[in-house]
Parts: C-alpha cells; sequence; structure tokens
C-alpha cells in the first residue's frame, strides 16, 4: 500500500477495504471538508488522519510504516490499541486478591503495551457506524483467560468515530468474567506539520498537569508523584518542544506519565493541546482518564521508513497516550486499573482539532 498525499476518503458511510496484507482490513471514514481517517483491523490501528492547516489544505498527521509488515516488528505499536495493559508492569508481575501473576515480558525483562503479543498484533472485528453527526469503526475483541498471563476472559470494543465538528474520538469499554486488569490507548505518533515533513521540535505543547511521575533507567516508576514547577516537565503553558528537550533532566527526551486532575467519574477534561505554528494546525487532548503518557520518540534510530518514505528519526511525531498510570497494579496509591466480573470498564478520548492563524 503506498502513501498518498491526498485523503483517500471524501466523504458518506465508511468504506471498507479488503485486506491485501497484514493489515487485515481497511476502513477510510470522514466528513467533506473535515477530517479523514484510515483504520486497519490489525491491532485497531490508526493509520492515518487527514487534517486541513489553515488555508484548508489537508496533510496527513499521523506517522505509521510504509511497508506494513513493520507493524509486527520496529513500527509494532504505530497507531495502534494497547493493551491489555498500556505502558509498563514491572517484572510483568502483580498480585491480585492474593494471587500472584506472571505476564510475558520483553527484553528488559517487564511487560510492555500486553506483552510479546498484545492486542497491536490481533486482528479485530469491525462494523461501520455512520449517523448524520458522526461518522466511523467500532471494533471488538475477545482476550481468552490466560492471555499474556491475564486472567478472565476479557471482551473488548473500541469505536473510532470523527464529528462533523473536526472531533476524533477512541471510546473503550471492556468486560470480564474473572477479575483482571484493563489499561487500553491508541498509541498514534502524531506531526501536525505533516507525515514526513520534518520533525515536531517547533510544535508547542502544554499538558495540563501539576505532577509527573519519576522512573528509572528501565521508565518504571520509583518514589512517590512529583510536583512539575521548576522542572522540565512543567508544561503548563505552551512550550516550544525544543526548549524542554533542551533541559537536561529530560535526557532523551520525554517518556514519562504526567498526573492529570481526575475527577472521579466519565468527565471529559482537557489533558493536553498541541500546536504547530507552521501550519497552524492545534490538537486538543481530552479524557476521561487520569493519566497521560508523553513520548517524544526519542529513540526513533531511523530503520523504519514512513509512509511518504521518509526515516523517522529522534523527534519525529510524538505519542499522547491517556492511560491509567505506568506500574499501577503495584502501586497501591495509583488509581486502579482492576476490573472485576460485573463491572464495566469505560474510557474515551477526544482529540479536537482547529486551527490558528
Amino acid at each position: 500500500m503506498l502513501f498518498s498525499s491526498h485523503p483517500p476518503f471524501t466523504g458518506g458511510p465508511p468504506v471498507r477495504h479488503p485486506g491485501t496484507d497484514d493489515s487485515g482490513q481497511r476502513w477510510t471514514f470522514g466528513f467533506p471538508e473535515g477530517l479523514t481517517a484510515e483504520v486497519h483491523t490489525r491491532g485497531a490501528r490508526l493509520h492515518g488522519l487527514w487534517v486541513p492547516d489553515r488555508h484548508g489544505t489537508p496533510a496527513d498527521v499521523v506517522l505509521a510504516p510504509r511497508d506494513p509488515a513493520r507493524t509486527a516488528t520496529a513500527a509494532r505499536y504505530f497507531g495502534a490499541t494497547v493493551g491489555r495493559y498500556a505502558n509498563r508492569i514491572a517484572r510483568g508481575r502483580f498480585s491480585l486478591d492474593g494471587k500472584t501473576y506472571q505476564l510475558t515480558t520483553q527484553e528488559d525483562g517487564h511487560c510492555l503495551h500486553g506483552g510479546t503479543d498484545g492486542f497491536d498484533a490481533r486482528l479485530w472485528e469491525a462494523e461501520s457506524v455512520h449517523t448524520p453527526e458522526w461518522t466511523g469503526v467500532l471494533l471488538h475483541l475477545r482476550s481468552p483467560d490466560g492471555d499474556q498471563g491475564f486472567p478472565g476472559n476479557l471482551d473488548v470494543t473500541v469505536s473510532c468515530l470523527i464529528s462533523r465538528d473536526d472531533e476524533l474520538s477512541f471510546s473503550y469499554a471492556a468486560v470480564t468474567d474473572a477479575v483482571t486488569l484493563v489499561n487500553l490507548t491508541n498509541h498514534a505518533y502524531f506531526n501536525l506539520e505533516g507525515e514526513g515533513a520534518g520533525d515536531i521540535l517547533d510544535h508547542e505543547l502544554t499538558v495540563d498537569a501539576a505532577r509527573y511521575t519519576p522512573v528509572d533507567g528501565d521508565l518504571i516508576p520509583h518514589g512517590d508523584h512529583r510536583p512539575v514547577s521548576g522542572t522540565a516537565f512543567d508544561l503548563r503553558r505552551p512550550l516550544r518542544i525544543a526548549e524542554a528537550l533542551a533541559r537536561p533532566e529530560v535526557g532523551g527526551g520525554y517518556d514519562h506519565n504526567f498526573v492529570l486532575s481526575p475527577r472521579g467519574d466519565e468527565t471529559l477534561r482537557r489533558a493536553a493541546v498541541l500546536h504547530a505554528p507552521a501550519t497552524g494546525r492545534r490538537m486538543e487532548v481530552l479524557t476521561t482518564e487520569p493519566g497521560l503518557q508523553v513520548y517524544t520518540a526519542g529513540q526513533f534510530d531511523g530503520t523504519v521508513l514512513g509512509k511518504s518514505g521518509t526515516p523517522y528519526r529522534a523527534g519525529a511525531g510524538i505519542a499522547l497516550e491517556t492511560q491509567h498510570f505506568p506500574d499501577s497494579p503495584n502501586r497501591p496509591g495509583d488509581p486502579s486499573p482492576v476490573l472485576r466480573p460485573g463491572e464495566e470498564y469505560r474510557s474515551r478520548t477526544v482529540l479536537r482539532f482547529s486551527t490558528r492563524d
């Protein structure tokens, strides 16, 4: 599948394209003059998102590999729905109701984004959703008891919808037949100047968080959440990403959880704003989740070629992952990711797009 600089869809109900490669089925949907998305059923993956700039010219702002097979290796999390547990669980171990569970782990000995064969690698079922105000796809996956070491049969539903008001929403729901953990997010990388346009160093980032989670060399949390005041993690006012990354305490870039201010309900609240002055595109992130993982792709090394044929190097995009906190199953003071039979996991994140002069 080759990259296209033009939106693949111009309106009407979502269109399904039979899969010819490892991406599974492709779905395209959107509204004329607004947003257009491309979603793959392999990994419930946001593969592309065309957003108009200040002049009304659309560009794809989501990073994805030119070769779909790369989503099984170096680009496995690009745009994917990750789970059962987004982020890291230390040593892949946790306890529930007095019983200890061991998950599959990656090379560093920890469990990342659900394990070695997480939801990003699965082929999801999909159906279209279309109303006068919303259009998109509803995706479903059944994760069996013992999947990657997690207990309980888990039924997961993810809706990916575009509104006429230039919003892209991800709504997650899950039920289980045994006590388990659930923490889902979408792992898209964004460049609001356009995929392949360069890096995101001139973007401005705002994060509505007064505290962040310090981590060790393996990116596992340690100690209490710390105030951002006086540190490179204070993004409560817009800050150019290049300026933020120049601070020594950031090291190779952000890969940190920011502690939002949860209200204890399903009310959407603003978590972050990303703005590209060069194009005027502005993305506001609203969520019901308690945390935001900010990752500035400092480990990109050029081995993945993007849709435009451009090698993705450090800073080619930024991931703003709304989720529960890393390693929270082993940190009793953090919001709980435990789901029990008879309960329903629900989470929602909205990306609201606009332009500024």
